[in-house]
């Protein structure tokens, strides 16, 4: 893709290299990085000088093995060393390709898919990580042909032999994989080029001065997490401070308290992120919180929602945040990251439409208190020399004002395509308006409109779904789905997301073989869809419909129907044999806090009462904490108590790995200890995971106990 009629402004450096040698160079001492071990007040650091020494050092080893010009997985968890990695691989001119470490025996298909598309020939990690993914060698011949790197014990020795490159804006960087199918993954080319003039549009847009401030929880190897947490604060010549996403999970205090505690001015995640603040952060710790520092609260990576706006902005209010400090803004990795936002000082644009119209792709502005209304919130305007346009999906025509199309986007932040994909790069970032011949833009994919200058996105054209800024592919969850019980028919089921009180939900409607119509137990079906879903998915299903052979809506080419599919279940016009739907709201949610509430105050006072040491009895029995586990699997899924079997595998009851990570880290908090967050998957069900907490509790209580003489 041409850009070169675009500047990139710059601080005068043509590549990421150049900056960070300046920075090294003039603001050496500065601390560039922390990062919070503990999620609270552990800390670790790397000052700028620091931070090049050790990229040297590894580039130079990197550049020792023949490595420039090859690709480079950064298998590592959240930390500093993921940071030296990406510059050790920027200074060796070796392609970063940022991913995930999977848990210990989790299945790696995405992963190896990854590898074999980016035909990486290394793999940067640590130790740890290395010795989770060993045993799974033998069964993903990909991966056990890297060669791996474990690179926390490496010293600054080497950094004197780098041999300096030739790099500037053309060079490629890194791949960004987007998280999309597991078979067809699709890696991002992203050069310096693109990185510099995508940092210098959040500067521009967000109003960063040197007098920033970054908090951050986003995963880094995420594009919101790397470019936005990672490379801005290096951009500006500022601090960062940074945490896992796991220790936010765990307890979502950990990134308002760093706000507080560090002054923080920008932060910011996903939409669920400020709902999951409301929820689970008491009215006693807002206390703690002094918001007034933060300046740009920013909103993406999914559906931004007015309610949540209000919501959090009435909550921390009396905490010193302003709603001002809300910032909607919208991207994607084919755009290295932001592509629209706002201005720092005005309040979220917030558009009351017509639903009736919606429905139907126009736009029709609201009035007073009519009914049947949708509130969209805009996501601002494209910066510097950049251009966003409305277009028709299938005449590719642009839009008339005030009708929804899918949204195309041209500039230098625009990547240069899809890694060993052109084909599939020409169709995407290589397209023109045909009534006007300007291109060439960006198909994104997603759909919106333009009102005075504002973007308001209202969808997707594909069927992507998209539950915590996650996006899922329906059709590997559709696959996930046929397999999981002999009774379905294989190509015959729809995976779709709706909209349930503000949460995005899944649902399932699978069409059923012939021979198990007359003797069909939906109940068992249904238990071993949610099971496998949430197993390889991490996601937890809100409705299973089952239907009768030969009748889920198809194309004439025989392609399943899944927007059919939605309408058919919403209209109830589907041909059922069985469903499902979970019993969201058949239970007393408020009365159900009350009693996990009631139980957390006389379990814990029980435990307090135990410390004499005439009771030999252990404070954290079996039947307790499986008691606790009940209550709060009832809470965070709304199911009743009385549905929960400790002998049920969690998966079974939909388990998705956010509300695992969330509970774990309350578990932690009332047994007073820190817990594995990957506890759920290692224990299969609450009699197993509560036979072992009450065995650990009992022998850290053998230890720390006075020994009478």
């Amino acid at each position: 893709m041409n850009n070169n009629l675009f500047s990139i402004p710059t601080l005068g450096e043509a590549s990421l290299v150049s900056l960070l040698q300046k920075r090294a160079l003039e603001q050496q001492s500065q601390v560039a990085y922390t990062f919070l071990v503990d999620g609270e007040t552990e800390e670790v650091s790397l000052t700028y000088e620091a931070l090049d020494q050790k990229a040297r050092s590894l580039a130079a080893l990197l550049q020792s093995m023949n490595a420039t010009g090859e690709r480079a997985l950064l298998l590592y968890p959240p930390g500093l060393e993921f940071i030296v990695a990406f510059f050790g691989c920027l200074y060796a001119g070796v392609t970063a390709v940022p991913v995930y470490p999977p848990r210990r025996n989790q299945r790696m298909t995405r992963l190896q898919a990854i590898v074999k598309d980016a035909q990486a020939s290394f793999a940067l990690t640590t130790t740890s990580v290395l010795s989770n993914i060993e045993n799974s060698f033998t069964l993903e011949p990909e991966l056990a042909a890297l060669h791996y790197i474990a690179t926390e014990n490496l010293t600054n020795d080497f950094a004197s032999c780098l041999q300096p490159l030739k790099i500037n804006s053309d060079t490629l960087a890194f791949l960004q994989y987007t998280s999309g199918s597991t078979g067809t993954p699709k890696g991002v080319m992203v050069s310096h080029g693109n990185l510099l003039h995508n940092q210098e549009t959040i500067k521009r847009s967000f109003q960063h001065t040197e007098e920033t401030i970054f908090v951050g929880w986003l995963p880094l190897f995420h594009d919101m997490g790397l470019i936005g947490n990672v490379l801005q604060p290096l951009y500006l010549g500022i601090p960062s401070f940074l945490m896992s996403p796991t220790a936010f999970l765990q307890k979502p205090l950990r990134w308002l308290m760093a706000i507080s505690r560090y002054k923080a001015t920008t932060s910011g995640g996903p939409n669920f992120a400020y709902d999951l603040c409301v929820d689970k952060i008491t009215p006693e710790q807002l206390s703690l919180l002094d918001l007034s520092s933060w300046q740009v609260a920013f909103n993406g990576s999914e559906s931004v929602r007015a309610e949540t706006i209000e919501r959090f902005s009435a909550t921390f209010e009396d905490c010193g945040f302003k709603r001002n400090a809300f910032y909607p803004c919208y991207g994607m990795a084919e755009a290295t990251l932001i592509i629209s936002g706002g201005l720092k000082s005005a309040p979220p644009v917030i558009c009351s439409l017509k639903d009736k119209a919606f429905q139907q792709n126009f736009v029709e502005i609201a009035t007073g208190q009519e009914q049947d209304t949708k509130a969209i919130v805009g996501v601002g305007k494209s910066w510097l020399d950049q251009k966003i346009a409305i277009a028709n999906p299938e005449s590719l025509t642009q839009c008339p004002d005030g009708q929804i199309g899918e949204i195309w986007f041209l500039g230098p932040s625009v990547a240069c395509g899809y890694w060993k994909r052109p084909q599939e790069t020409q169709q995407t970032f290589n397209v023109q308006l045909q009534d006007t011949g300007e291109g060439p833009f960006l198909r994104t994919g997603d759909l919106g409109f333009l009102l005075d200058g504002e973007l308001f996105v209202t969808g997707r054209i594909k069927d992507m779904i998209v539950v915590r800024g996650k996006n899922h592919y329906p059709q590997d969850i559709e696959l996930t789905v046929q397999k999981s019980h002999s009774a379905l028919r294989p190509n015959s089921g729809a995976a779709f997301s709706m909209e349930v009180a503000g949460v995005e939900r899944l649902v399932i409607v699978q069409e059923v073989e012939r021979s198990y119509l007359q003797k069909l137990d939906v109940d068992e079906v249904v238990r071993a869809i949610c099971q496998v879903v949430s197993e390889q998915h991490q996601l937890q299903v809100y409705a299973v419909v089952l239907l009768k052979t030969a009748s889920i809506p198809k194309t004439s080419s025989g392609k399943i129907q899944r927007h059919a599919c939605r309408d058919g279940f919403l209209n109830g016009n589907l041909d059922v044999v069985g469903d499902w739907t979970a019993n969201l709201q058949q239970i007393d949610l408020l009365q159900l806090q009350q009693q996990v509430e009631a139980l957390w105050v006389e379990l814990h006072s029980s435990n307090k009462s135990e410390s004499n040491l005439e009771s030999l009895k252990p404070a954290f029995t079996e039947e307790a904490i499986a008691t606790w586990l009940v209550s709060h699997l009832a809470l965070s899924l709304k199911v009743p108590r009385d549905e929960i079997d400790i002998r049920e595998p969690f998966a079974a009851y939909g388990l998705d790995s956010s509300v695992a990570v969330s509970m774990t880290g309350e578990l932690a908090q009332w047994m007073g200890y820190e817990l594995e967050p990957t506890l759920f998957w290692e224990y299969p069900n609450i009699k197993a995971l509560a036979q072992h907490l009450a065995e650990k509790s009992l022998l850290l209580q053998s230890i720390t106990s006075p020994v009478s003489v």
